[in-house]
């Protein structure tokens, strides 16, 4: 269990940057999500039948938010405001997988599926919700810019207006517009 347990939590710190640090916290929503809500259920899928005890994936989420905990606790001791490092929210999503894997009666293919289903729509908008709750993430990336931070990260002044004026921008717009349409004209065509 205790290999098992480790093995999880590897998993889920791999997946990407797994702590959410404010200076660019929206930047990395979208993939911290995908590699998150996958490794969640990967984990804790692999955790639950392991162990075949309902319950297991909300201790497994419990170590990654303590793990979490002492990350933001060691970059506070070194000078960084208590918003420097967002906590994610995987408690919840994991009980959600628990409720799954008692509810179907411990079917393998139904937590996969269901469950799988509801950590990754549920885990994104946990997210959404906490990272709302952060003080100001600007402020925070111009102030105490990290020295890790890679090149692509650094954070430089909102350019507004410029994208607008982007060929790219306008393409993909107008594809997203015309899509629906053609789609529909596809469609009547088939019939």
């Amino acid at each position: 269990i205790v290999v098992v347990a480790v093995n999880s939590t590897l998993l889920t710190i791999n997946a990407g940057d797994y702590i959410f640090y404010t200076d660019w916290a929206w930047t990395s929503f979208v993939i911290f999500s995908i590699s998150q809500s996958t490794m969640l259920a990967v984990g804790a899928v692999y955790y639950l039948l392991f162990t075949g005890v309902p319950g297991t994936a909300t201790y497994y989420a419990t170590i990654m938010t303590i793990y979490t905990w002492a990350a933001k606790g060691a970059w506070f001791a070194l000078g960084y405001p208590y918003d420097f490092v967002a906590v994610p929210v995987w408690i919840p999503s994991a009980m959600l997988l628990d409720l799954t894997y008692w509810a179907t009666r411990r079917n393998k293919h139904m937590l996969i599926l269901v469950g799988g289903t509801l950590v990754g729509l549920s885990l994104p908008l946990f997210n959404m919700i906490n990272l709302l709750l952060v003080r100001d993430p600007l402020e925070v990336a111009f102030k105490y810019p990290r020295p890790t931070l890679p090149p692509y990260m650094t954070p430089i002044e909102p350019q507004v207006g410029k994208f607008y004026n982007s060929p790219v921008a306008l393409g993909a717009g107008a594809s997203a517009v015309l899509t629906v349409p053609i789609a529909a004209l596809g469609a009547k065509l088939n019939t």
